[in-house]
C-alpha cells in the first residue's frame, strides 16, 4: 500500500503530467523530424543545393517538441519546483495530468502528421524550388493543431489553484 501513496499524491501526479507532456510532444517530434529528414535526404541526392529549403521543411515538425517543453515547465514552476519545495494535494496533481495531455497527445500525433506532411512536400522542392512557400503551408496547416493543444493545456494550468 505504501507505492499507492507514492504513486497518488500529489507532487508525483503533476510531475507526471509535465514528464508526459515534454515526452510524448518530443517523442512525436522526433519521430516526425525523422520522417521529413528522410524524404529531404532524398531530395538532396538529386540536389544538394536544396538544403536550405528541406531543412526548413524539416523543422517544422520539431515545435511540437519545444511545446512540451513550455508546457512541462510552466507545471513545474507552478508547483513550485524551482522554488525548492512542493505543496499540493493528489485532486492538484491530477488536474495537473488532465491539463497536460492536450499537448501530450496532440502534440505526438500533429509532430508525425506535421513530419508526414513535410516528406509529401519535399517533392515539391525537388520539381519545383521556386514553390518553398506553397510546400510549406501543408505543414504549417498541422501546425494549427498543435497550437491548439498548447494553449488549451496553458490555458487549464493557469486555472489550477
Amino acid at each position: 500500500m505504501d507505492w499507492l501513496n507514492v504513486i497518488f499524491n500529489g507532487p508525483f501526479l503533476a510531475l507526471l503530467g509535465a514528464a508526459l507532456a515534454a515526452g510524448l510532444a518530443g517523442a512525436g517530434s522526433a519521430k516526425g523530424v525523422g520522417i521529413a529528414g528522410e524524404a529531404a535526404a532524398g531530395v538532396l541526392t538529386e540536389d544538394s543545393n536544396k538544403f536550405g529549403q528541406t531543412l526548413l521543411l524539416q523543422a517544422l515538425p520539431g515545435t511540437q517538441g519545444i511545446y512540451g517543453l513550455l508546457v512541462a515547465f510552466i507545471i513545474l514552476n507552478n508547483i513550485g519546483v524551482f522554488a525548492g519545495h512542493i505543496e499540493l494535494g493528489s485532486a492538484q496533481g491530477l488536474m495537473y495530468i488532465a491539463a497536460a495531455l492536450p499537448m501530450a497527445i496532440g502534440g505526438y500525433v500533429s509532430a508525425i502528421a506535421q513530419g508526414r506532411a513535410s516528406a509529401a512536400s519535399m517533392g515539391i522542392i525537388a520539381k519545383k524550388p521556386e514553390d518553398l512557400a506553397k510546400a510549406m503551408l501543408y505543414p504549417a496547416m498541422v501546425e494549427t493543431y498543435a497550437v491548439l493543444s498548447l494553449l488549451i493545456s496553458i490555458l487549464m494550468i493557469i486555472n489550477i489553484k
